[in-house]
């Protein structure tokens, strides 16, 4: 019979939401408290890699998964015998199923490779599932072993692609990875495993932040967690014919090669068009993401072609009137102030309102720092290990012990992660890191200079160009505010960079 306590039923329906839930959100931790109760081992809401030991798994998962195994077995067994049990009742034991055949799949999905024989697995999957789910009449998901093995497989993918590729122990990290997950999987994964895992794509998705916060890493976080169909006869993913993740700088690009890039053209539709190009957007695999990166950068009159293509999935190649479909995801970003840009005139309202469904930020290194000073370190080690390897052990006390005596305790760090990366770098190379000089300090002796006319037009630019790429992060809105084009607003912030390095060795700056 069914003959489960009432504490077996709290832990079965704490391990019911427990496997629905966003791991990264503090609701993970409380559920895994009020399953475990006194063998909960407290490890705090935020669930981070850790850069000393990423694999280390959770205590507590380890806990749980001891518990559940030889509960199900024997729930399972009461049921075959046992009169009736109330609807409530099977749905929480059906989702605890879930939990524990995923977490059996998970070390063996993670050990596959792309290229990996699913057949094992899947029959290794099929047999559990048969074992713990004996007939549709009674589990409604039962009948649909081939789209869970497809949905715990994407489960894993997403969880490792945002575990291991955004890193961080403060809350704005930790914030980040749950809104990416989110993003993923939406707020309700039950309605995500029903309907929603075939329709994202139709949900474009908007990432905003400074430069250098990582917004490509997050990007291809989502584009390589999307789900991917599991064929039960074949015993094999579906393999889409191209690429699946589609990044294009549209700061690099004039708008006609952007149009043509996004949407391919046919020969003769403009200079240089020599022969037809199929664009990215006809390309991209439906299970593909394509990545605008700087959409800030985008002239007003292919931003036309993109709203059409959001909201209707429809577009035309340049000097073609034939409609040709684009069934993948598409992903932008940028670091300006949409809102600044649309009252400006150089951003389409109506495009804003079709991208920001599903809207994400990434935090400032600066931010996340602030929450968590000890954060630092565990960056410093994952990019001193990204940079040498081995002697990753030996280099770390160096390039600490550097930035602790030359940067202020509360360095900006206005290049975030970029910044961050580079100076690791300088130390391990030149044993030295030259910052961006704070524009303040260096004000009052540049306007008195410049009062007695003392510099050249070069040194004023230079000065200038420096004080606007530091105030964006970018030297694509720095070029555009300026009026010059991309590359000379770099010149000339590298002209300053050298006459700021000469001052801080002993000789005399523009400033």
């Amino acid at each position: 019979m069914w003959s489960l306590s009432d504490s077996d039923v709290r832990f079965l329906s704490a391990v019911s939401r427990l496997a629905y839930c966003n791991p990264f959100l503090e609701e993970r931790a409380h559920l895994e408290r009020e399953a475990l109760g006194r063998d909960y081992v407290p490890e705090g809401p935020i669930w981070s890699a850790s850069v000393d030991d990423p694999e280390a798994p959770s205590p507590n998962v380890r806990r749980l998964h001891a518990r559940l195994e030889p509960l199900l077995a024997r729930a399972r067994a009461g049921l075959i015998d046992s009169a009736p049990v109330a609807p409530a009742l099977l749905a929480i034991y059906e989702d605890a199923v879930h939990h524990l055949i995923y977490e059996r799949c998970y070390a063996q999905f993670s050990a596959a490779g792309p290229k990996s024989d699913c057949r094992p697995l899947y029959e290794s999957f099929l047999r559990d599932w048969q074992h713990f789910l004996p007939g549709p009449e009674r589990f409604p998901t039962a009948a649909q072993p081939a789209h869970f093995f497809a949905c715990f497989r994407q489960v894993q993918r997403a969880f490792q692609q945002i575990f291991f590729s955004i890193i961080g122990n403060s809350m704005p990290a930790a914030r980040l990875r749950a809104s990416v997950w989110q993003s993923v999987f939406t707020h309700d994964m039950r309605r995500y495993g029903r309907v929603l895992y075939a329709r994202m794509q139709d949900f474009p998705t908007l990432i905003t932040g400074p430069s250098g916060t990582g917004k490509e890493l997050v990007a291809r976080a989502i584009a390589g967690s999307r789900y991917i169909p599991f064929d039960p006869v074949r015993c094999r993913f579906a393999d889409p014919p191209g690429e699946t993740f589609i990044p294009i700088n549209l700061a690099a690009l004039s708008p006609t090669l952007i149009e043509s890039e996004l949407f391919g053209h046919r020969r003769g539709s403009f200079t240089g068009a020599i022969g037809d190009r199929k664009g990215w957007l006809d390309s991209c695999p439906v299970t593909g993401s394509v990545f605008l990166d700087e959409l800030g950068e985008m002239d007003l009159s292919v931003q036309v072609k993109l709203l059409r293509v959001i909201e209707s999935r429809k577009f035309s190649a340049v000097g073609d009137t034939a409609l040709r479909e684009f069934s993948g995801k598409l992903i932008a970003a940028t670091n300006r102030d949409l809102y600044f840009e649309i009252r400006a005139g150089r951003f389409r309202e109506d495009l804003y309102y079709r991208l920001c469904a599903d809207l994400i930020r990434t935090p400032s290194l600066r931010e996340q720092l602030d929450d968590s000073p000890a954060m630092l370190r565990d960056l410093l080690l994952f990019m001193v290990r990204r940079a040498v390897g081995t002697e990753a052990e030996n280099s770390l006390p160096e390039v600490e012990e550097w930035v602790a005596t030359h940067l202020p305790l509360h360095y900006a760090w206005p290049g975030n992660y970029r910044e961050l990366e580079q100076c690791v770098r300088n130390v391990i190379i030149r044993k030295s890191y030259a910052p961006m000089p704070e524009t303040p300090s260096g004000e009052a002796p540049f306007l008195a200079g410049f009062r007695r006319g003392e510099f050249s037009a070069d040194h004023v630019l230079s000065y200038y160009a420096a004080l606007v790429y530091r105030k964006t992060g970018s030297y694509e809105e720095a070029a555009r505010r300026l009026g010059l084009d991309r590359r000379t607003v770099k010149s000339k912030v590298e002209l300053f960079l050298a006459s700021a390095t000469q001052l801080s060795s002993g000789a005399k700056s523009i400033s």
